[in-house]
This record gives C-alpha cells, sequence and structure tokens, in this order.
C-alpha cells in the first residue's frame, strides 16, 4: 500500500533534528517517555534526532504534537472604534523635523551582552565570526520631507543585496574558513598527521557528494566536523602500516602530558572532552553530535577530566568546573595551534578528487552489471533445455550365484557330435545312437 501525494503533503512539518532534541528536553522528556508515547523504541527517537531517518504517517503527526512547543499567550487587544467624518480642520502650524535615530539592532547589543568574562581562544575551529550588523547614523530629515513625530516607527531600511555564490564558491569558501581548524582538531583526537590531514579531505569530499543536502543544512562545518571525526577515529586505521604507529610526542613535558592524557581515553570520552572543551559546544550540542544523550554526555565529560587532571596538576588544583573548563580550554588551544600539520589540499583539488571518485565509482558499478548480464546470458545460451536422469556409477554385488548352463563337452561327445552331423536324419538309427 503507498502513500499518495496529498498524505505527503499533510504531514505536519518537523523542525531540524537537533531542535527535536532541545524541544524534548526543554519539555522534560526522556527518549523512553517519547518512543512510549509514540510507539517506537528508544534507539529510533535517538535516529529522529541525529538526523539518520525521519518519522512518517501517524507517528509523525504523534511525535510533532508531542514536541510541540506551547503556544505563547496572546495579549488582548482593544476593539477598534470607528470614528465619525468630521469637518476638517486647519492646519497646524508646522514643527521642526526631528531626526530619528534608530532603536540598536540585536546584533550590536549581543556581542557586549554576551562578552566573556575571561579572554580565552577556543580551539581553532575554522567556522567563520559573525560580525554585528553596522549601525546607522541619524539622516537629517530634507526640507521638503515631512515632519517625522517622534512616535512613529523608523522607516523600513533595505536590505543589502546578499551576493548569490555558485556551488563551487559556496564550497570553496566552507573549506577555506573550515579545514586548517579541523586539521588541528584532528590531530589532537589522534596524534597523526597524515591521518589528520586526509580525515577532513575526506570529510569535503564526502560533503561535495552531498552538497545539496549540506547547503541547507544549519551548520555546514558541524556537519563536515562529525564527518571527519568520524573518519579519523575508524578502528580499522589500525590495519594500514602509515596510521598503526602515532607521531612522536611534544618535546615540551606539559603538552606530552596533555597529548597523552588525551590518547589514553576511550574514542568518545576524547571526543566529548574536545567539542565541550575545546571547540567550545555547548552540552545538548555536543551529546548530539557524539550520537548519545545529554546525561550520558556530561557524565563523559567528568570522566574525562578527571582522568586528564591526573596527569595535570594545575588542573586538579582549579576551584571550580568553570575554571577547570577555562583551563583546559586554553591548554587545548595552545597544543592545537603550537604543534606544525600539514596544510590541506586546494579546494579545487578536493572537489576533483571528489567527482573522480564518484565517477570511477559510477563506471566500476555499470561494468559489474554489465558482466552479471553477460554471465547470465552466456549461461541461459549454454544450459541444457530440459532435464537428463544422470547415470549412476557401476557398483560390484556380492552374494549372487553364478550363472547355470550346459557342462562343456569332453572330447568323446565332440566325437559323437560329429558324427551324428555327418549321417542324415531318418530312420530309427537317429533315435538310437550308435556308439563305437
Amino acid at each position: 500500500m503507498t502513500r499518495s501525494t496529498t498524505d505527503e503533503a499533510a504531514a505536519p512539518p518537523l523542525p531540524s533534528p537537533k531542535e527535536r532534541r532541545r524541544l524534548r528536553e526543554a519539555k522534560s522528556l526522556s527518549e523512553e517517555q517519547v518512543a512510549e508515547a509514540v510507539g517506537v523504541t528508544r534507539a529510533t527517537v535517538r535516529s529522529w534526532e541525529t538526523g539518520r531517518t525521519s518519522p512518517r504517517g501517524r507517528k509523525r503527526a504523534l511525535y510533532a504534537k508531542l514536541i510541540a512547543p506551547d503556544p505563547e499567550p496572546v495579549p488582548a487587544t482593544r476593539p477598534k472604534t470607528v470614528r465619525r467624518k468630521e469637518r476638517p480642520e486647519r492646519p497646524a502650524p508646522a514643527a521642526e523635523p526631528v531626526s530619528v535615530a534608530p532603536a540598536p539592532t540585536p546584533a550590536a547589543v549581543a556581542p557586549a551582552a554576551v562578552a566573556p568574562t575571561s579572554a580565552r581562544e577556543p580551539v581553532p575551529t575554522g567556522s567563520p565570526t559573525p560580525e554585528p550588523a553596522p549601525t546607522r547614523s541619524p539622516v537629517p530629515a530634507s526640507a521638503s520631507a515631512p515632519p517625522v513625530p517622534a512616535s512613529a516607527p523608523p522607516p523600513p531600511e533595505a536590505e543589502p543585496a546578499v551576493p548569490r555564490l555558485s556551488p563551487d564558491e559556496a564550497f570553496d569558501a566552507l573549506y577555506a574558513h573550515s579545514a586548517p581548524g579541523l586539521v588541528r582538531q584532528t590531530y589532537l583526537l589522534t596524534r597523526r598527521r597524515s591521518l589528520a590531514r586526509e580525515s577532513v579531505e575526506r570529510a569535503f569530499q564526502l560533503a561535495w557528494h552531498r552538497w545539496p543536502e549540506v547547503a541547507v543544512d544549519r551548520d555546514p562545518a558541524g556537519w563536515v566536523r562529525a564527518a571527519a571525526y568520524e573518519y579519523a577515529m575508524s578502528p580499522w586505521h589500525r590495519l594500514r602500516r602509515v596510521h598503526r604507529h602515532p607521531d612522536a610526542p611534544p618535546s615540551e613535558p606539559a603538552r606530552r602530558a596533555l597529548f597523552e592524557a588525551l590518547l589514553d581515553l576511550p574514542p568518545a570520552y576524547r571526543r566529548t572532552l574536545l567539542l565541550y572543551d575545546g571547540v567550545g559546544l555547548d552540552l545538548p550540542e555536543t551529546a548530539a553530535e557524539t550520537e548519545a544523550s545529554t546525561p550520558a554526555a556530561a557524565g563523559r565529560l567528568e570522566v574525562a577530566r578527571a582522568a586528564v587532571a591526573e596527569r595535570l596538576p594545575e588542573l586538579a588544583a582549579a576551584a571550580s568546573p568553570a575554571e577547570q573548563s577555562e583551563l583546559l580550554q586554553d591548554r587545548l588551544g595552545g597544543l592545537a595551534r603550537a604543534e606544525h600539520v600539514p596544510a590541506p589540499s586546494p579546494a579545487r583539488t578536493v572537489r576533483t578528487g571528489s567527482e573522480d571518485k564518484a565517477r570511477l565509482w559510477t563506471r566500476a558499478a555499470i561494468a559489474f552489471v554489465a558482466l552479471l548480464i553477460g554471465a547470465t546470458a552466456l549461461t541461459l545460451h549454454t544450459a541444457p533445455t530440459h532435464y537428463e536422469q544422470p547415470v549412476s556409477p557401476p557398483e560390484r554385488v556380492g552374494g549372487v550365484p553364478p550363472r547355470g548352463g550346459p557342462q562343456k563337452l569332453t572330447p568323446q561327445d565332440l566325437k559323437l557330435q560329429k558324427v551324428l552331423k555327418e549321417q542324415l536324419a531318418h530312420g530309427p538309427e537317429r533315435l538310437v545312437p550308435r556308439i563305437p
């Protein structure tokens, strides 16, 4: 039974996977509760929140209704009164024009409101930093323009035209901003310079292969970062001779101790520590990128910090978790900037490599299908058209008596036989043989 296009159009829209997780946690709902209410398993709910799958049909409607935000109260408005048409009064004397300065935009207020208390530099992420919107200066009113009352809102300002980028230019811009920082982050995870560069280039090749999906993502740099981390931390690299052993550790004792503490952590704990204390993601985003629940990510973070604090005395002497996180972020950022990592290949080379690899796999698939069709045709041509029962092989049979028959003739019997053949067959002598 197939669904019609009207059913697909009537399906309720769903927010992004990260927003689904945030809405669920805002309502204090666990994955088990959502799974029980919708009628699915916990793994299915986690798959919906990570973006691997999406609900459909009745489950989609139940899930959308379950995580839908509460409606905000609508303020009561006064009923409009219809005024009677009055006589035109004499115009009031013209007042002096007043220039109204625009209210500060949220983009201009945000940097001052959320500025950190201490200047600390996170691990290079490669993502572009949003710049505050420029504030407009008061424009004096011209003599011919009508006066603007002080209570009137400012006239809407035309937004500047944003130049449309081609897919190649958008990919190159993302690569230029994110690739160098991702190479340093991946090096902190593996301590293998060649593997770090290979992982980042492989992640961007995959991003270019799926560019229609990545281009509309809310965080394209996060999409590429997750793909690079997954490839870099794959256990199959231990079977390759090039990436079997990590590179030489730093010569400075403090940096060497930090690197050894990172490599001794399990991969999931190492990745959680780098995302939260190195890159600067919050806990729900860290949990979503590591495909874990928020409490599980918090537990991994505490265990990872305790393990690193055993190697770094200054980290263990921190007074609060916030100070500990700030100190750890400073140490990870300094370690990432101090190490010499290879520069990634040009963006054009990465795009060309992705296209060549896709073209190679397409040709290989076509050749395999053609070979399979040829083998099937040859088999159909040479195969017999009817069934022939195979002949069973001979077997020796024992316990059967020998074949019976007349006895072998003696020389006397042969002589008598010869005499009988020479005489004619008539008379009684034929019946009574004469024996010499």
